[in-house]
């Protein structure tokens, strides 16, 4: 497969932009360079030289419908003719929230709006700390919750720099972090009860919330082991703590409640970003009333230009007033779909004895390569799990014309077809036998 062009503008690129790429992840494409794009339609993407792929990394989960839908397409052309930015409220806004708010199971909750998942989790560590008075946050190995210092830690650390299972160190995901921020976070290991127990043991009173993937999406798409999502949210309230739930990737993706229709878990608090506006960039929070209170009297500050701008506004809108109209048939048919090609990678797999394996929730999932029948959290993974080979097998991929993500996690759209599906599985039986 040519990429001569996407070479050049590559050469071009790091000359502009630091590094050729405004995403760290972009770096890590299964190709040659990364790929430069001119366009894209519903489960497809065409690149500067012309080639053709079926995506299935969909803005890293932000396209539940595809790439640039129609319907997206029209009701922002609409809006936008009245404005882009007001920094004042108008009433889109508010249909926007009672959408969400009837979606999700929360009970006499409220909602603000944001711009990013990195920024609105940021707002959740504030509202925690600022309602419960207590200085820490306890989050898990494996799971992400946006770059900043204050919770870049532990995401996916080396086990030789990672501590003791029941008393993980901290290990910054990059140079330049304030090295004080990691005192504010107690970090753990996930689908552990006991160790949750042991954390807040050693740490009696301090902990304002925990934060949890209610799906670790970023670790194999892993679904909680049954009964600890339970057993999280009872720790939680024994200690006086607030639990809250990362929904970024999840959140109107593997449901229209998420997560936690699936789990049937209801947090204290929840964030929402990626599929909520079909590509555009919004973000928001959820929560209880009394805990929401302290944002909206000014205790807790949370400020931002772009907040519920008309744009985004309108494709939240757009979006979640076409799974509505779709009711239950839009998720039966999107995770059915994810099912369907997961089913069919299992079966090639099986068929060539590889060692490729699939888990997730249908709309969501994972591919690495392990002989493990399950991975159940990060430092599972870190010990069976073969990177190296998975790169090789995404890089092979994309000559035939499927795009993988760099870490393993496949969404799909509902643009996906049969066919599509059907070409992946056929070029993962080409490819499979060449690792």
């Amino acid at each position: 497969m040519n990429h001569e062009r996407s070479v050049r503008l590559f050469d071009k690129a790091k000359e502009l932009v630091a590094g050729g790429v405004s995403s760290q992840i972009r770096i890590n494409e299964p190709a040659q360079v990364p790929l430069f794009f001119t366009h894209a339609k519903g489960s497809k993407m065409w690149d500067a030289d012309g080639n053709e792929y079926i995506d299935y990394i969909q803005g890293m989960g932000p396209n539940l419908f595809g790439h640039s839908p129609d319907f997206i397409n029209k009701q922002v052309n609409e809006d936008m003719e009245k404005g882009y930015v007001f920094a004042g409220q108008f009433e889109r806004e508010l249909e926007v929230a009672e959408m969400a708010l009837s979606m999700i199971p929360m009970e006499d909750a409220t909602i603000r709006f944001a711009s990013s998942g990195t920024e609105i989790d940021q707002l959740l560590f504030r509202t925690m700390r600022g309602f419960t008075g207590r200085p820490k946050i306890l989050k898990f190995e494996g799971h992400y919750h946006g770059w900043m210092d204050s919770v870049n830690w532990s995401v996916h650390p080396p086990l030789d720099k990672a501590g003791p299972e029941d008393a993980p160190v901290p290990v910054g995901e990059s140079e330049g972090m304030d090295e004080s921020t990691a005192d504010g976070l107690v970090v753990c290991q996930w689908n552990d009860l006991e160790k949750l127990e042991k954390a807040f043991a050693d740490h009696s009173g301090e902990i304002a919330g925990v934060i949890t993937e209610p799906i670790l999406a970023n670790t194999n798409c892993i679904v909680p082991a049954p009964g600890y999502m339970e057993g999280l949210q009872r720790i939680c309230r024994e200690n006086g703590a607030l639990l809250a739930f990362d929904e970024v990737i999840t959140g109107f993706r593997v449901a229209r409640g998420g997560a936690q229709e699936i789990l049937g878990v209801i947090p204290d608090l929840a964030t929402y970003a990626k599929s909520m506006a079909g590509g555009f960039p919004i973000s928001m929070i959820v929560g209880r009333r009394d805990v929401m209170n302290l944002i909206g009297d000014g205790t807790v500050y949370h400020g931002g230009s772009f907040n519920s701008n008309v744009i985004s506004i309108a494709a939240a809108y757009a979006s979640l007033k076409h799974i509505q109209e779709r009711g239950d048939e839009f998720y039966t048919d999107l995770n059915g779909k994810g099912l369907r090609l997961m089913e069919g990678l299992r079966d090639v797999a099986k068929s060539l004895e590889s060692d490729l394996h699939v888990q997730g929730v249908g709309s969501v999932f994972a591919i690495s390569f392990t002989t493990k029948q399950e991975i159940t959290n990060w430092r599972d993974h870190a010990r069976n799990c073969d990177d190296k080979k998975y790169q090789r097998f995404a890089t092979e991929m994309l000559k035939l014309g499927i795009r993988l993500s760099s870490n393993g996690r496949i969404h799909l759209s509902s643009a996906h077809t049969d066919e599509d599906i059907d070409k992946t599985v056929a070029a993962a039986a080409t490819v499979l036998p060449t690792l």
